[in-house]
């Protein structure tokens, strides 16, 4: 960086520290917020929340330091302005009691909301109550079965949103999940749950386009990022996974007509002890959708179970009669892909009868199981190998 351009770096924080410094700050506490973690303060983050969004003017949110109670809360726009400065210092804890939550999908929502950036702060989701209701088979609260339950933050139809240095932990079901939404950054985000904990999805990005993730770590009991359809230009870099089933782009074709997903990079990863490492998967039924334009850059494998898998058999309800996924999967290339495989097949193309996959790239591909060279495997796949590439292809 030359000296000018950090020249103009630093007047633009200098502004960005100046602008927040003249912004009103709506402080929780000020609209009744306890922060002893027993308290409800549900009203009091609300009633926070209306006036910053009713402000013409950008203005900072603050959560000091302490445990905030809450239950589901719905941050809805659209808002007088688009500079919404959400400073946590302290705690959000969910209700221990699966049933006080409220029934909405989220824990915390924002809906239509263009311009919000939330800074720091824990968000624990309490969720060891309702993964033990569900891992027990017995009555779950309302909505709150093995495939459904209130996720940790949502976004819904916002745009332009930053999430930095935010950590989660415990959800009840996803912890991050991203729908309907445009420019969105999440970095520096930490997510933890056990390994055996049910559906908790790290981050989950759907129909949505120019999402990044970056400098993020996430250990979980499901995909550490699971792609949607309807996902277009995302890019996750410098992401650290495990325990987790990867980063999957799927599942797909669940539906007959469902949109793609496109234009995705990932790269700069490492997976520790998954079930998965770099995963594409489909419903093995009928569907018009498709994945295409897929880089995965740089990864490094620690005893993960697949690697590098695409299953188009996919068919966890088992009403999948063919078997033969309608999902086309093209353009996809693994570069620089290294390390240990926990089972002794690390590359696995399982790829649908009716629309095989085509431009499958390997490019350096170096992964061993016990120390011996591993086994690849591929049905219905057609593509090329640049460079060294272990095991030996099958395309």
């Amino acid at each position: 960086m030359n000296n000018s351009a950090l020249l103009s770096l630093l007047c633009l924080v200098a502004l960005l520290h100046q602008s927040l410094a003249a912004s009103p700050q709506f402080n929780v506490i000020q609209f009744g917020a306890k922060p002893d973690g027993r308290t409800d303060s549900t009203s009091a983050f609300l009633a926070a929340w209306k006036q910053a969004c009713s402000s013409t003017r950008g203005v900072t949110l603050y959560v000091p330091k302490g445990r905030f109670l809450t239950r589901s809360m719905l941050f809805k726009g659209p808002c007088r302005n688009s500079a919404i400065f959400i400073r946590i210092d302290g705690t959000l804890v969910a209700p221990s009691d699966i049933w006080a939550i409220g029934n909405n999908p989220n824990w915390i929502e924002f809906q239509y909301v263009n311009g919000v950036t939330i800074s720091g702060g824990v968000l624990d989701g309490k969720g060891a109550p309702l993964w033990s209701c569900k891992l027990a088979g017995r009555k779950c609260p309302t909505g709150a079965t093995v495939r459904n339950g209130p996720q940790t933050l949502g976004f819904s139809f916002c745009n332009n949103v930053l999430v930095s240095g935010v950590t989660s932990l415990n959800s009840q079901m996803f912890h991050v999940v991203i729908n309907f939404c445009q420019n969105v950054k999440l970095q520096g985000v930490r997510i933890s749950a056990p390994g055996n904990s049910p559906n908790t999805d790290g981050i989950h990005i759907q129909m949505s386009t120019g999402v990044t993730v970056v400098n993020t770590k996430v250990a979980t009991g499901d995909d550490c990022v699971s792609i949607g359809p309807g996902a277009a230009n995302l890019r996750i870099e410098n992401f650290a996974c495990g325990p987790g089933h990867g980063i999957s782009i799927g599942s797909l074709g669940k539906n007959v007509n469902e949109p793609g997903v496109q234009n995705v990079t990932v790269k700069s990863t490492t997976f520790t002890g998954t079930t998965n490492g770099l995963r594409i998967k489909s419903w093995g039924k009928p569907s018009n959708g498709f994945a295409r334009n897929i880089l995965f850059q740089h990864a490094t494998m620690n005893n993960v179970q697949n690697p590098i898998f695409i299953d188009q058999r996919y068919c966890p309800d088992r009403n999948c009669p063919d078997t033969a996924s309608g999902v086309r999967v093209s353009d996809v290339t693994y570069q620089d892909i290294h390390g240990t495989s926990a089972t002794e097949v690390a590359v696995n193309f399982d790829c649908s009868k009716r629309n095989p996959c085509k431009g499958i790239r390997l490019d350096n591909v170096r992964l061993t199981y016990n120390k011996k060279p591993a086994v690849a495997s591929c049905a219905n796949a057609d593509g090329t190998t640049i460079g060294l590439v272990q095991p030996g292809s099958c395309l």
